[in-house]
């Protein structure tokens, strides 16, 4: 589950906010162990995902960086090709 969560820090254009929320999706659905949650525990589901959203946009917000911003294209391409790499046989 966690393979789909990806640095989102230091992007040129910045992370969106759907981005923020499926790294959160993500990152809930392995603590909790619940692709889909019942119906007695979505509620906690659901307000866990839009807090970690909202905390992660806060701590994206603040980081900084020295290094110049990373282009999105650039890095798909790059971990493509390492992941070809990895499992070619």
């Amino acid at each position: 589950m966690c393979r789909n969560i990806r640095t989102l820090h230091n992007f040129d254009p910045p992370a969106t906010d759907a981005e923020i929320r499926a790294a959160s999706l993500q990152f809930v659905r392995k603590i909790s162990g619940y692709v889909r949650p019942s119906q007695a525990n979505e509620a906690a589901f659901a307000a866990a995902v839009e807090e970690i959203s909202r905390v992660s946009r806060q701590l994206l917000d603040g980081l900084q960086s020295s290094a110049p911003p990373k282009n999105r294209e650039t890095e798909a391409a790059r971990l493509k090709a390492q992941s070809a790499r990895r499992f070619s046989a």
